[in-house]
């Protein structure tokens, strides 16, 4: 089975070669791109795609790698022991399982994303190498090794805050999603907005784009961004003459749900009040 996007999702076709790509060589795909390019998406829907059951792990600035193998949680073994219980005999009962130790003893295989891997410690990705590319782990409290019975299809996120440690990145199959241009973008419209008018796409379409272009701007909008921008345009069902002209004219209605930050939206209402003064 190949993956060639879903219903939902737009797959160009080097992104379609890349995840075909890291299933034969069988390494972790390693995915970049601005946020809102549909990075965590795409696990999701290449396990529907392949109809495979998907693991998720949302790492944090406080993740360790060892959470995603298991926990041990000595302090209720310590407390059990004290009142007695006979559980605490067996270490079994005070170990939990993580996202890797799921994807191992899964009887299928399964789609295991590691979403956003730069917001940890930058030793985070060295400490997972060897059992990423062993598909293997120790268990220290019980002595028992715990190896994959079906190596799980393994996609890691980055958003490219911190560089990734050269030896984690020659383990993996690497694509960067560039941001969509207008054609792939329209596609993207067409499957969230089947009813949506050509005239309003196309303005809103070209008032996003401008957007991205002025220069200063702190944070550009990105995909999902817009879906939420044209989700607000046809709730208040905004006319394509409220987006007539371009950004140098007027700030664009309902423009909370593009620009995320003051500086821009003084940036674009500067913009606007010296071009009208002009």
């Amino acid at each position: 089975m190949k993956f060639e996007g879903t219903s939902e999702y737009i797959a160009t076709d080097d992104l379609q070669m890349a995840v075909n790509a890291a299933v034969i060589l069988q390494r972790p795909l390693l995915i970049k791109g601005e946020p809102g390019t549909g990075k965590t998406m795409l696990a999701e829907q290449v396990a529907a795609s392949l109809g495979k059951r998907l693991l998720q792990w949302h790492i944090k600035s406080t993740s360790k790698a060892q959470q995603g193998l298991y926990d041990y949680d000595a302090v209720s073994r310590l407390r059990d022991s004290q009142l007695g219980k006979a559980e605490v005999e067996d270490v079994r009962h005070y170990l939990k399982k993580g996202a890797l130790w799921q994807a191992f003893e899964s009887d299928e295989q399964v789609v295991l994303l590691i979403d956003e891997i730069d917001k940890a410690d930058i030793e985070f990705p060295n400490d997972l190498l060897v059992e990423l590319d062993k598909m293997a782990f120790s268990v220290y409290e019980t002595g028992e090794v715990i190896r994959a019975k079906h190596r799980p299809i393994v996609i890691i996120t980055s958003n490219n805050e911190k560089e990734l440690p050269d030896a984690f990145l020659r383990r993996c199959f690497f694509h960067y999603i560039r941001f969509p241009d207008e054609a792939t973008m329209q596609r993207i419209l067409d499957v969230h907005f089947p009813q949506l008018k050509r005239d309003l796409a196309r303005r809103a379409l070209e008032r996003f784009f401008e957007l991205r272009e002025i220069p200063g701007l702190k944070k550009k909008p990105s995909t999902s961004e817009l879906v939420d921008w044209l989700k607000l345009l046809m709730a208040d069902d905004i006319s394509v003459e409220a987006l007539a002209g371009d950004l140098r004219q007027a700030v664009p209605p309902l423009y909370g749900a593009l620009v995320k930050n003051e500086q821009d939206v003084q940036l674009l209402q500067r913009l606007a009040f010296m071009t009208r003064r002009d």
